[in-house]
């Protein structure tokens, strides 16, 4: 699958869409997420163009994985859950109803989260 540069987070990336910046640098970019599932809801997307966590695992540089992955702990510190916990999601595929596709973690917290599977 080829990236689509006319996703959602390529349109943010390029300021063609605003959102509010939580923290940025020259590798990754957050912001709050347009649907919170617990008080606590960020997106942490990469600035690189890769489809899923497999497609960054695969293509991106050592700096761009050090780089993505220290911005979602400070972000994490920043949003004060570091201490109380939160949960890191990185969904991959149709299977875990990946709706975007650029790679992309949530950090959710704020709250307890409870189980991270519903039997079903």
């Amino acid at each position: 699958m080829a990236y689509d540069e006319n996703n959602i987070f390529a349109k943010i990336l390029r300021g063609e869409i605003p959102c509010t910046k939580l923290y940025e640098d020259e590798y990754a970019l957050a912001f709050p997420d347009i649907r919170p599932q617990a008080p606590t809801h960020v997106l942490v997307i990469p600035k690189g163009k890769y489809i899923s966590i497999a497609d960054f695992g695969a293509k991106a540089s050592p700096a761009e994985m050090t780089g993505f992955f220290r911005a979602v702990s400070l972000v994490a510190k920043q949003l004060g859950v570091e201490d109380t916990g939160y949960r890191l999601i990185c969904n991959a595929g149709p299977d875990s109803l990946q709706e975007v596709p650029h790679f992309h973690a949530h950090i959710l917290g704020g709250r307890a989260l409870g189980h991270l599977l519903v039997p079903g």
